[in-house]
């Protein structure tokens, strides 16, 4: 999913990511697939107040996001996690946590150097 010949490639990738991520029921329908199993729309919208055609919006926006795969298995569509796209979305995330450490750190450095002052 990540482009390294674009610069700003990792942090369109992670707006997409999270904006899908931004609504619990698409989390919801995640978390439903996150055992890699692929799942049928009925088979998602069973213990949910949700329509089939209101789940199947929401996978759609997962699945422009990356973060689910549709398959065909004769008229039915199934719907799996994408874990990969998972991985680099955590990935992403690590790296900022790291970027917000070292930021603190030296702060830290800054603020208890007595000769700073």
């Amino acid at each position: 999913m990540l482009n390294p010949n674009v610069p700003d490639a990792a942090p369109i990738f992670a707006a997409q990511v999270f904006a899908a991520l931004g609504d619990r029921t698409r989390l919801a329908l995640l978390s439903k697939l996150g055992d890699g199993q692929a799942r049928s729309i009925s088979a998602l919208s069973t213990d949910t107040a949700l329509t089939r055609q209101a789940i199947t919006k929401h996978l759609h926006v997962l699945r422009d996001a990356g973060l689910v795969a549709s398959l065909r298995v004769g008229r039915e569509s199934r719907f799996a996690a994408r874990r990969e796209t998972i991985d680099e979305a955590r990935a992403y995330l690590d790296g900022v946590s790291r970027q917000w450490d070292d930021a603190l750190g030296r702060l830290r450095v800054f603020v208890e150097d007595d000769d700073a002052i």
